[in-house]
């Protein structure tokens, strides 16, 4: 995913309302950005952080500046949970994701399951169809260790309960972390944060869910998927 308009650089003020943030722009302007992500920002919110805004030129938006990126100790993170569908959808149809490689078609927000929505469904070239849920990854602990999910999460719980029917129907079901870290080289799920979802993620992989994770290269142009992540217990 390549940005649209080059990012604004500013220093975050603080973040509030979950939706809305604070940032003092380069030039000494104080504006109010967009905050396109519901979970805790663990680590990423502390103020007097470096970010990266972008700047929306459709004049019936209330807040133009979106928050994009965030600078913590040296490694950029992706904040706005709105890009990594659309980042890991790019990179299945440019043929960057070898396991889910060979399908003919791919759509996205399909309705299945109990009133859900697949982030992507793939389907055609023989197979199975493919149902693919995509989970923004941005917290980080411990050293190099990358984790899921920031804060309590029943609708993550309720995707990998939908994913385990579509392998009971005979689908082929994915569940895809993408890491918008460039400083994770592993991955686990923070039990200790919401331990129904790490007990409903071990069911999930029991019943035949797979597992991807990728981590990211990502700059103040653009944002896509680099190299597969292990997943530790």
């Amino acid at each position: 995913m390549i940005f649209s308009t080059p990012l604004i650089k500013g220093r975050l003020i603080k973040r509030y309302k979950r939706f809305l943030a604070d940032v003092e722009l380069d030039g000494g302007e104080m504006i109010t950005a967009h905050v396109a992500n519901p979970g805790s920002m663990m680590g990423l919110k502390d103020d007097g952080l470096t970010v990266w805004l972008s700047l929306s030129d459709n004049p019936k938006r209330k807040l133009p500046y979106s928050w994009e990126l965030v600078e913590v100790d040296g490694a950029l993170v992706g904040i706005n949970t709105a890009h990594p569908n659309g980042i890991v959808a790019e990179a299945i149809e440019g043929g960057q994701i070898e396991a889910l490689a060979g399908y003919e078609a791919l759509t996205r927000e399909v309705k299945y399951g109990t009133n859900s929505r697949i982030d992507i469904l793939l389907s055609g070239g023989g197979k199975p169809d493919c149902y693919v849920e995509v989970k923004n990854v941005t917290l980080k602990r411990d050293d190099s260790l990358a984790e899921f999910p920031d804060s309590v999460t029943a609708r993550g719980a309720k995707h990998l309960k939908e994913l385990v029917s579509m392998v009971e129907q005979g689908h082929r079901a994915v569940m895809f972390y993408l890491i918008q870290r460039t400083d994770c080289t592993k991955f686990r799920i923070a039990a200790d944060i919401d331990p129904v979802y790490a007990a409903a993620f071990r069911e999930a992989i029991a019943a035949g869910v797979e597992i991807i994770c990728y981590d990211c290269h990502i700059t103040t142009s653009e944002i896509r998927p680099g190299s597969i992540i292990p997943v530790i217990p």
